[in-house]
């Protein structure tokens, strides 16, 4: 398949030779000297005008139209849990290159109505109404998406169903495992029985060098993908890794703007904690352009920017909330405090976007591709059907005795403790 831009000619820049500032960006490692992020001119928090982006201090990014456009105008398209933060906005972007029709896939039904309500009043485009397709189910149930994918005839897919919150995934790993891993497996057979075109999987920074079971899962969802895509099928498979989505369900800054309109503390589990931030539009954007210009089984990493230590961030939004900085246990009502809580299990100081030194150019200055080891299917095979087995057998500790194994980079000091799942 021809890509809008050919990267395949691109020479490897080499991890001793990043002198590129975007490639001297995804290996950053902080250690405590980031600098505090800066903020212009933003309103106070309590204004209906504020920009969530003023928070990160940095230019838009442009978007190159021909990549927006390539996998989704006039194609049927398909997004897997459209009902999250990353899946809802993917939507909404999507909406605007003119499909032919938009396919809404959502476990949550709350979710799913939510999504459906919005883009159903604004599916109006230059050639006449995008069919919006709203539903529900789950990406485990793989004969179910092999009828639907056929009787929609699906072309593109962006795969962001996931359970993404990383404590919760820590106390139910067979229900991550059986999510992250064999939904994304299901999904992806699905696609080639279906003989869909695209199918874009998106990853995360936590899944370089895993310390966490979320990360490891999106690891190995990540390998599967590239062993699939080994199987030269007519489905062309794309990985899109990427950091933290400011203002995103579950990310920092709702639970400091919460925390701080109920007067503190806010709560920030280490004061050397780092984290790469993107906005949720320029994420998705970069994910449909990315996906556009892939070759089978590739990975791409987006140029996050600077990583933000976060008790800058927070420092900041109590400014922003005309409020000041007070100490725990002795704050007056002008002021909030900030609490550290330490570290929950599985969390890093600092996140990665590359597993290895070797990655390469796009066309696009915000987007590279990464060069990293990968299984064929034969061997991934072998591996899923050891989760398998360690999941029906309801055995956790055997689950992360396999993702060890298993060439995810996964590593943790307490593989051995005792550990229950939920259910």
């Amino acid at each position: 398949m021809t890509s809008v831009c050919d990267i395949s000619s691109r020479e490897p820049l080499q991890s001793a030779a990043m002198s590129a500032e975007s490639v001297a960006k995804l290996n950053l490692r902080t250690g405590g000297q980031q600098e505090p992020i800066i903020v212009k001119h933003s309103p106070p928090m309590n204004d209906p005008s504020l920009n969530i982006a003023a928070l990160l201090g940095r230019e838009a990014i442009t978007s190159n139209q021909q990549l927006l456009a390539k996998n989704i105008t006039g194609k049927n398209v398909m997004v897997t849990g459209a009902g999250g933060s990353i899946g809802s906005e993917l939507c909404r972007q999507v909406l605007k290159q003119n499909p032919k029709s938009l396919i809404l896939f959502e476990l949550n039904e709350y979710n799913l109505y939510q999504i459906d309500q919005e883009l159903s009043g604004g599916a109006k485009n230059s050639t006449g109404t995008v069919k919006i397709i709203p539903i529900l189910g789950s990406v485990q149930t793989e004969q179910r998406l092999i009828t639907l994918m056929k009787n929609h005839k699906v072309d593109t897919i962006y795969h962001t169903a996931a359970y993404k919150h990383v404590p919760l995934v820590e106390d139910n790993i067979i229900a991550g495992i059986q999510n992250n891993v064999f939904g994304t497996l299901s999904c992806a057979q699905a696609a080639i029985e279906a003989k869909v075109e695209n199918f874009t999987l998106i990853s995360t920074d936590k899944a370089v060098r895993p310390t966490n079971i979320m990360g490891a899962s999106k690891r190995l969802a990540e390998l599967v993908l590239q062993a699939l895509a080994d199987k030269k099928t007519a489905t062309t498979f794309t990985i899109v890794r990427f950091g933290n989505v400011l203002g995103s369900s579950g990310s920092v800054v709702p639970l400091f703007k919460k925390q701080i309109e109920a007067g503190g503390p806010i709560t920030i589990t280490h004061p050397e904690i780092v984290r790469y931030f993107m906005l949720t539009q320029e994420a998705a954007e970069l994910v449909i352009q990315a996906s556009a210009m892939g070759h089978n089984g590739q990975v791409f990493v987006l140029d996050m920017g600077e990583p933000v230590k976060i008790v800058e961030l927070a420092r900041k939004m109590i400014q922003l909330s005309g409020k000041k900085e007070g100490l725990l246990g002795n704050t007056h009502h002008d002021e909030i405090a900030i609490q550290f809580i330490g570290l929950r299990p599985g969390e890093k100081l600092y996140e990665e976007l590359l597993i290895g030194g070797n990655v390469e150019e796009t066309c696009h200055h915000k987007i590279m591709t990464a060069m990293e080891e990968k299984l064929n299917w034969q061997e991934m095979a072998l591996v899923l059907s050891e989760l398998e087995r360690n999941c029906n057998e309801h055995d956790v500790v055997a689950i992360k005795q396999t993702l060890l194994s298993a060439p995810t980079g996964y590593q943790t000091a307490n593989v051995h403790k005792e550990t229950s799942d939920v259910c």
